[in-house]
């Protein structure tokens, strides 16, 4: 039975990781491993971590983390067959159900190499700008990215790939603050397939769009995207958190 290891970066999130952690517990017909990579949280979420993960990565260095660096520290202390990094604020209804849908996809389809699903917000916090902003401009535009038009991306709340792919291509780029996920997904679809199940749906909190407003989280989508595209590295410098 192929094994997933589940990745999970964190940073002061001892309101929301426990919960994440005791619904990935739920799961009882897949072989598995929990793995959270804190970046020097300061508050209990590394103390919530070590009662629930299977290992906890500290992060050792001097200097705050990005995203990216926390990923690929968890990727190396992971001994599954597949890869399945997750937002600390995300829950998965039935992930039993869940990821026996997504193993199947893989085994279904020998050349896939990359899976995303469908990312909402919780139903009793979501408004209608998450539904514009999350299903319409995100999950459709990947949805389109991945099985239409066979050109990689998604967002970082659910990315799941095979383990020999990632260590292949190096896994996410580090100098990326942000558009790492849709950075390395592009890089996996130059090698095999990347797909969006849109049954697949991961729920989570929408906190940055509802703290600094939708109009302003557009514009640094955009930014960010353009400027990726043009010039190879994101717009922004720093990606602050939001708890």
């Amino acid at each position: 039975m192929p094994k997933i290891s589940f990745i999970i970066p964190t940073l002061n999130e001892e309101k929301i990781i426990g919960k994440l952690l005791r619904n990935l517990r739920e799961i009882k017909t897949i072989d598995y491993e929990i793995i959270v990579t804190d970046g020097k949280s300061t508050d209990r979420t590394v103390e919530i971590a070590k009662s629930l993960a299977d290992k906890v990565v500290e992060n050792s260095s001097g200097q705050r983390q990005t995203i990216a660096q926390g990923r690929n520290e968890g990727a190396k202390a992971a001994s599954g067959d597949f890869l399945c990094f997750l937002d600390a604020d995300v829950y998965i209804p039935e992930p039993d159900r869940f990821f026996q849908r997504a193993l199947n996809h893989f085994k279904i389809d020998p050349k896939l190499l990359g899976l995303s699903g469908w990312v909402r917000v919780f139903p009793e916090m979501e408004t209608w700008g998450d539904i514009f902003g999350y299903v319409i401009l995100s999950d459709c535009v990947f949805y389109l990215s991945n099985n239409i038009f066979h050109h990689g991306s998604t967002c970082g709340e659910f990315q799941m790939m095979k383990t020999s792919i990632f260590s292949q291509l190096g896994g996410y780029r580090e100098d990326l603050v942000t558009v790492e996920d849709k950075d390395l997904f592009y890089r996996i679809s130059r090698h095999g397939h990347t797909r969006t199940d849109p049954k697949l749906v991961v729920y989570h909190t929408g906190r940055r769009p509802h703290t600094i407003g939708w109009p302003k989280m557009l514009w640094i989508w955009a930014r960010n995207t353009v400027h990726f595209m043009l010039f190879d590295r994101a717009h922004a410098k720093e990606w602050k958190e939001v708890r």
